[in-house]
């Protein structure tokens, strides 16, 4: 018998799985400020890890002003989020969550992202780092107007 994973937020969750759940909360809600105060002020957002169209240089966005700007640049866009976690695992402070996020996006458009997403908190249980494992070529497959 397997054990579910709950994403309860009144259940106690290891501190990485709950700033987790915070995090989606956050960009579901809009609220970009909530976001923001889940990181510590010299966090390191990948999302997706390496180049992409969000960063070129594939190095992540650092600091409170770098993931303001990607916030901007990428959640602040989105009209609507869909979270649905399949997995969880939580070992030691991290947690590796696999699941799909659909994006609603201006203009009708749907998208469907399938991925990895790692996120890694210190002892005040603020994310340090969050580094998300997905595919541009394949998230894109998926746009259709709805």
């Amino acid at each position: 018998m397997g054990v579910e994973v709950c994403w309860d937020p009144a259940a106690k969750q290891p501190p990485a799985r709950e700033a987790a759940f915070k995090s989606m909360t956050a960009a579901t809600a809009g609220d970009k400020d909530g976001w923001l105060a889940l990181f510590a002020p010299d966090a390191v957002v990948e999302d997706p890890v390496g180049p992409s169209m969000f960063d070129e240089e594939g190095k992540g966005h650092h600091g409170r002003a770098g993931l303001s700007a990607f916030w901007d640049k990428t959640i602040g866009n989105v009209e609507k989020f869909e979270f649905v976690i399949r997995d969880s695992h939580a070992a030691g402070s991290e947690v590796a969550n696999v699941g799909t996020i659909t994006t609603y996006l201006p203009g009708g458009y749907r998208v469907d992202t399938d991925g990895v997403f790692v996120y890694r908190v210190n002892e005040d249980g603020l994310v340090v780092s969050m580094r998300a494992f997905w595919e541009t070529e394949r998230a894109m497959a998926t746009a259709r107007q709805v």
